[in-house]
């Protein structure tokens, strides 16, 4: 990606920057945003790019329509692509833009306005503030299909919200709603929904016009203290899941998923 078209994005992930903020807006509304290889890598383009851009003094994460993100794509109209995505590219690119975000010498602040599940999840509390609707909910639902959390995700997770509700949330794919997300830790701030846009801007207004390298510094020496464990995680979740996607029980998932039924898992 050039200068000249670094924030013009692809249709499936729109950018603009105005007045300081970088705004990026997953834009695949009819699969709830579900994530693809090109998607993620543009997401990751974008970001190694407004690392050395003084223009951008802060990005907003979002999404198009009704949620967030669904996650990974493996609907049947995912899989139907003319080239769909192989699995292990997929998640490549998903750990390249979560290390993205976690590194980018600027703030970032996720925009949760409806649902956030899989390694939507992840992108999502890979961000330095994760703001929130009162209608969104979060959900690791790897084990109902017969993976695990990638992504990341066993590392951000847990440094938000602690090891024996990670191990809930992640074992169980239970759907944790706003308020108990607020409550866990896993959120900065729950809105109302119609307030929402109004406190993401007051958010983003004081970010901008705040002092950019003490704010960098600030993002770097939290991180470095809380996720540790994040290039560790994305090492042991990529070779776990490599395996897992090639399982039977795997297939089996996907095609549960597919035709709206409960999976019948062999362990193979």
């Amino acid at each position: 990606m050039t200068t000249i078209d670094a924030y013009t994005g692809v249709p499936e992930l729109t950018v603009s920057l105005d007045n300081g903020v970088l705004s990026v807006t997953l834009n695949r509304p009819d699969s709830l945003n579900s994530l693809n290889a090109i998607m993620l890598r543009t997401l990751a383009d974008v970001l190694e790019h407004a690392a050395d851009d003084a223009a951008v003094r802060a990005v907003r994460l979002g999404g198009a329509g009704r949620g967030f993100s669904s996650g990974a794509g493996i609907s049947a109209e995912d899989q139907s692509e003319r080239r769909p995505d192989t699995p292990d590219e997929v998640l490549q690119e998903a750990n390249r833009a979560v290390r993205a975000i976690v590194h980018l010498p600027k703030p970032v602040v996720s925009v949760v306005h409806g649902p956030a599940a899989g390694v939507g999840v992840s992108l999502a509390l890979a961000c330095d503030i994760v703001l929130a609707s009162e209608k969104a909910f979060f959900l690791l639902a790897f084990t109902k299909i017969g993976l695990m959390p990638d992504g990341g995700a066993s590392a951000l997770v847990a440094a938000s919200i602690g090891r024996a509700r990670a191990m809930k949330m992640a074992l169980l794919a239970e759907r944790i709603s706003a308020a108990d997300a607020l409550d866990f830790g896993l959120v900065s701030e729950v809105y109302p929904a119609d307030e929402l846009e109004a406190g993401v801007a007051a958010v983003l207004d004081k970010l901008v016009s705040g002092p950019a390298i003490a704010l960098r510094k600030t993002k770097q020496a939290i991180n470095a203290a809380t996720l540790t464990e994040l290039e560790p995680a994305i090492g042991r979740e990529s070779d776990g899941q490599l395996v897992l996607l090639g399982s039977k029980d795997f297939r089996e998932g996907t095609r549960a998923f597919q035709e709206h039924r409960s999976p019948t898992f062999t362990d193979d």
